[in-house]
């Protein structure tokens, strides 16, 4: 006898079909699989082999051939567990094939029949949906599934209850969606003591979605004011929350299928590697730039991450998405994220300061930040100097302005540009880019020769030019002026300074 079903195979954020095949043969008994499965695919057979027999059923003594189709697509991940076992059911007797035919099939088995949840369910249920079938999945993660829209999801917490429910001795009840979690509470910009210039730089990246880069001494406040971005960050709408939990589905930490209105902020440690970063890893799995997108990525201590790690950043930062490439898979993740990096000026952190300086200094400034590249410099949009907090600034007052009034001034901006790009395929100012660009933050006459004198004495890069112009569209937009004028790219331009070099 034999059985198909249907199950998904992951690509990054793509769900691919695949049919799982069993069919029983008459011979020496063995379980056989094939069709370019990975280690843990391979160990499903040990797993299946339990969980029937925690049932109190034994397998035929046939030769047992189970093939995932297409055979030259990769399979990796537990996911395919319970397929396989509803497959080799079918092909036994035991379920109705026929029955399993509407649906797309995903989890996890353990040996006494239980089923786990494994990472991409919310990705294989938005594929149902596109193919017209329904879902069957572990209970753990029926909540997950349900966001996909209006499919029947079968959610069920073991082998036993879900033949149960499909021989009609049993009723599977549907899993409601998820909860929504409102936007978290993070660090409140009050807590920050002076810092005008810095908070004035943060706001502007908040307002636009700009690359930030804060340069300062050890104890400046360079990290709070980073992590106080998130919060003055207008909420994720409906679309991206589901962009944003399609890739934590794919990484395995969408916990109890709740989508959140709070944008990711990632913060990883200056020893990560270049597949932590970006993206790969034995099976190719998002990166900290994919975890973070469509909110912010954080590298604190910027010029301790090995120099090929961070230059890995200049594709995704042009391009929001990464590609990884490998010989037998090509995935590409999203990767739309904020950037802020927070420095200190030289390896001692007390540049300029006669007392604390080492005796490198300056010499050792521009050692230090010349291991940052200037390409990826050259994408940072705004770079601001931090300066020193004394003990005297602690025991001044907490400022009159906190996140939550910045933020409302943040999404006023936000909702200018939404309006102004409604038509184009662009979120903020910061992605906006050629004719586009050009049509709405090119200067009045006085900034135009501003920016063209600029251009030249500092030595703008066509990038630069580009980044300024954002810029200054964003500060314009805070000034809630129409036209971009001198004033604003003058200030945009006094964020452009480069770090010393050799």
């Amino acid at each position: 006898m034999a059985a198909i079903v249907a199950t998904v195979a992951y690509l990054g954020l793509e769900a691919r079909a695949v049919e799982v095949q069993v069919q029983l043969i008459a011979g020496l008994p063995a379980f056989n699989l094939v069709g370019l499965a990975d280690k843990a695919v391979g160990e499903s057979r040990e797993r299946v082999r339990g969980a029937i027999a925690a049932m109190g059923l034994a397998l035929p003594p046939k030769r047992i051939a189970v093939n995932l189709s297409p055979a030259d697509l990769p399979k990796e991940g537990s996911h395919f567990d319970l397929p396989i076992a509803l497959g080799l059911l079918a092909a036994m007797g035991v379920v109705d094939a026929e029955a399993l035919a509407d649906y797309v099939i995903v989890g996890e088995l353990t040996l006494d029949g239980r089923l786990a949840p494994s990472p991409g369910v919310l990705l294989a249920a938005l594929h149902a949906a596109e193919i017209g079938k329904g879902l069957i999945c572990p209970a753990a993660q029926g909540a997950e599934a349900a966001w996909s829209g209006s499919i029947e999801v079968l959610a069920a917490p073991d082998l036993l209850a879900l033949i149960n429910h499909l021989k009609g001795h049993g009723q599977l009840a549907a899993p409601a969606e998820g909860a929504v979690q409102a936007a978290g509470q993070g660090p409140d910009l009050r807590q920050v003591r002076g810092q005008e210039t810095a908070k004035r730089a943060l706001e502007i990246a908040a307002a636009g979605g700009h690359n930030l880069l804060m340069i300062g001494p050890p104890g400046a406040g360079k990290s709070l004011m980073a992590s106080c971005l998130p919060g003055i960050l207008p909420p994720l709408d409906p679309g991206e929350a589901l962009e944003v939990s399609m890739v934590q589905s794919v990484a395995g930490t969408l916990d109890g299928g709740r989508l959140t209105r709070t944008r990711p902020f990632r913060a990883p440690h200056h020893s990560a590697s270049m597949a932590a970063l970006t993206g790969g890893g034995l099976k190719v799995r998002p990166g900290e730039v994919s975890l973070a997108h469509l909110g912010v990525l954080f590298l604190d201590e910027l010029p301790e991450f090995q120099r090929a790690v961070l230059d890995s950043l200049r594709q995704p930062l042009e391009s929001g998405n990464v590609s990884v490439a490998r010989a037998n898979a090509h995935v590409t993740f999203p990767a739309r994220v904020q950037l802020v990096a927070a420095m200190n000026p030289c390896r001692c952190g007390y540049l300029g300061d006669p007392g604390l300086a080492c005796a490198r200094a300056p010499k050792c400034a521009a050692d230090y930040q010349a291991k940052v590249s200037g390409p990826l410099l050259d994408r940072i949009d705004l770079h601001v100097e931090v300066q020193a907090v004394s003990a005297v600034d602690l025991m001044l007052p907490p400022p009159i302005e906190g996140s939550v009034e910045v933020a409302a001034r943040v999404a006023a901006v936000r909702s200018m540009q939404a309006e102004r790009y409604r038509d184009h395929a662009v979120r903020t100012n910061a992605e906006a880019e050629g004719e586009l660009l050009e049509a709405v933050a090119t200067p009045d006459d006085a900034g135009r020769s501003l920016l063209a004198h600029a251009a030249e004495t500092m030595r703008l890069s066509a990038r630069g030019y580009t980044r300024i112009l954002r810029v200054a569209r964003t500060i314009a937009d805070m000034a809630c002026s129409d036209a971009v004028t001198r004033i604003h790219v003058g200030e945009a331009l006094s964020y452009r300074r480069q770090p010393p070099r050799n």
